[in-house]
């Protein structure tokens, strides 16, 4: 008898089953040689999960496409910059996540113990470190693509720490989220921009849209008379600009929409809201007008002020007055259906499903965005990422 109480106590020498602790109806499973089962030691797809719920890696669609969307109103092409803009934009969201649930971890304890730092499965330390890391990635990789995207992006850093460390909870939390995911716009615009500045000869890159430089003098072998005559003045050159002032509007309307959604998100644990939501209905129809509206062009018939002989890229009115209507009724359609669920019955799931409507109808928005401002292809081709916002918000929740 004593042989088998220690036998039961004790694991055995060659690596078998597992054994209990105690006998009682509490017993807990003691793996053997610290199996991925140990107490402490949780296997590799456990890890991952927990870490993507961490990080909300279901939101990640809708990221890439505020930098799309800039690089498509500050009037340039794509390029490098916009893929440098793209990267930093991801890595600066998931340090906010990060951020986000080691400020609240003790909040969380008592109101979400399930979630990854309350119940244990990521240590406060490793959640903090890696939005440190992420937060350096991110600043990296806008430092690729111009000093004028690492300004933005450091501004954009310092809005994310500021919201998540300080501001969140204060009446000033909806006005500090709405900044940063405009910011996040102007990214990819200033990235846009300051790499086609730096790609062309003498700095100039045609149809990046922006400001108005005085034109080169003539040629010291031309003479003046012949080169310029004294009644013309000099003609003005489009060349980009550092801050592409086209882009502020796009950025404006992302921003309104993530206010709208981040004052419905305030009420996600306790619910019993009824006018954020309606609020947020509002705002979704009134931007979903407003995008869904013709962008006037730079120079109109009749105006003083002609084309200037350079080339720029004018915005594709035959495709995007067909297809950013369609973009911007799907955005209203995405945002409105659970926005008026959580009206009407303000309870905390019809309110958090509310939360990841509005989170999900972000990409039709940029996709809308994009289409208005001249790109309606990669408007269209933005909007395949909400099937896959979608599937991967029924594993991990994005909020």
């Amino acid at each position: 008898m004593i042989r088998s109480l220690f036998l039961r106590l004790v694991p055995s020498r060659a690596g078998g089953p597992a054994t209990t602790e105690t006998t009682g109806p509490g017993a807990r499973p003691v793996a053997a040689h610290g199996s991925a089962s140990a107490p402490g030691g949780a296997s590799v797809r456990e890890k991952l999960g927990a870490w993507s719920e961490l990080l909300r890696v279901s939101a990640l669609p809708g990221v890439p496409g505020d930098a799309l969307a800039g690089a498509a109103a500050s009037g340039a092409r794509p390029g490098r910059g916009t893929a440098w803009a793209v990267g930093a934009s991801l890595c600066l969201y998931e340090a906010g996540m990060a951020l986000n649930d080691w400020a609240d971890r003790y909040e969380d304890a008592a109101e979400r113990p399930h979630r990854p730092l309350p119940s244990g499965r990521v240590s406060p330390g490793a959640a903090l470190g890696a939005a440190g890391v992420l937060t350096a990635a991110g600043l990296a990789l806008a430092a690729r693509a111009g000093r004028p995207p690492l300004a933005v992006a450091t501004v954009l850093a310092a809005t994310v720490w500021a919201y998540d460390l300080r501001l969140k909870h204060t009446a000033a939390g909806p006005a500090a989220m709405a900044a940063a995911r405009g910011l996040d716009l102007l990214l990819g615009a200033t990235a846009t921009v300051s790499t086609a500045r730096r790609g062309t000869p003498g700095g100039l890159a045609g149809g990046a849209g922006g400001g108005l430089r005085r034109a080169a003098a003539p040629p010291p072998t031309a003479p003046l008379r012949t080169a310029l005559p004294r009644t013309a003045p000099p003609p003005a050159v489009p060349v980009p600009t550092v801050f592409p002032l086209s882009a502020l509007p796009a950025a404006a309307v992302l921003a309104a929409h993530t206010y709208a959604v981040t004052a419905v998100s305030r009420h996600e644990v306790h619910g019993g809201s009824t006018a954020a939501p309606l609020g947020a209905l509002a705002a979704s129809a009134v931007l979903g007008a407003l995008t869904a509206s013709p962008r006037p062009d730079p120079y109109r018939p009749g105006a003083r002020r002609k084309p200037p002989a350079a080339p720029r890229r004018l915005p594709d009115r035959s495709g995007a007055e067909r297809v950013t209507p369609l973009l911007a009724a799907v955005y209203f359609r995405t945002a409105a259906r659970p926005l008026l669920d959580a009206a009407l019955n303000p309870s905390p799931p019809l309110t958090r499903h509310a939360v990841g409507g509005g989170l999900r109808a972000m990409i039709p928005l940029q996709a809308a965005l994009m289409s208005r401002s001249g790109a309606p292809v990669g408007g269209l081709a933005l909007l395949g990422l909400v099937p896959l916002a979608r599937r991967l918000a029924r594993k991990v929740s994005p909020t």
